[in-house]
């Protein structure tokens, strides 16, 4: 599992490592297959992108890569999940979930909680701060272009593969894919990082402001999981 001195090609071995182990109807396997177009399209981006911190970008992104391995391997092991996280894997199942269902809970999971999580461990790791403006944010920032280009891309390609399902149906679908944004997201997790950087001095608050939003996006991704297909 990659750690803090890996690299972005760690992470892409691994994540084309669990798509090779996961069935393709695994709902794990539609949200692995979406991280695995954006992980490598911010590594495409990253070398042709002047980024002003490449060592931040590279740091964070197998920090925040971490924390999903985590989660496959408590799901293997049988052990309790993260509250965000947990829909995901108690529905991958479900055959009444469309597979574009099951990549935006991932992505909601993932970005929503653990991308701050990420943020705040990475930027003290490397010695800087989460100041809106700052290096760090405007590569930040720059990200957000590539992946919002990735994630477009992924959601046609996913309800193109739904041809034959009835229109009705296909409204609801629709209906889903509109409220998540990935650009959102991210900016939401700068913030949540921020807040969690003003605290991080007081343990009861920091234990108390990631369990609220551990909640949360769990709460929100068991909406995004609600059946749709007949």
């Amino acid at each position: 599992m990659p750690d803090a001195s890996d690299s972005i090609a760690a992470v892409l071995a691994r994540l084309q490592s669990v798509a090779a182990e996961l069935a393709v109807t695994d709902g794990v396997s539609r949200f692995n297959h979406l991280y695995l177009e954006v992980t490598q399209a911010v590594d495409t981006g990253a070398q042709g992108a002047a980024f002003e911190d490449p060592a931040f970008l590279n740091a964070l992104d197998v920090s925040f890569a971490g924390l999903y391995f985590n989660a496959l391997a408590a799901a293997a092991a049988g052990s309790a999940l993260p509250r965000c996280w947990a829909p995901l894997f108690a529905a991958r199942s479900d055959s009444h979930i469309a597979p574009i269902q099951f990549a935006l809970a991932g992505m909601n999971a993932h970005i929503n909680h653990d991308l701050a999580l990420a943020l705040v461990s990475t930027c003290a790791g490397q010695g800087i701060t989460l100041d809106t403006g700052s290096a760090a944010h405007r590569d930040f920032i720059k990200v957000n272009a590539i992946l919002a280009t990735v994630e477009a891309q992924v959601k046609a390609d996913y309800l193109t593969g739904l041809v034959g399902v009835a229109d009705e149906v296909l409204g609801r679908i629709d209906d889903v894919v509109a409220i998540w944004s990935v650009s959102e997201a991210r900016n939401a997790a700068w913030t949540h990082a921020q807040m969690l950087w003003a605290v991080r001095g007081n343990a009861v608050l920091t234990t108390a402001f990631e369990d609220t939003l551990d909640g949360t996006v769990g709460f929100a991704s068991r909406g995004l999981l609600v059946p749709t297909l007949p």
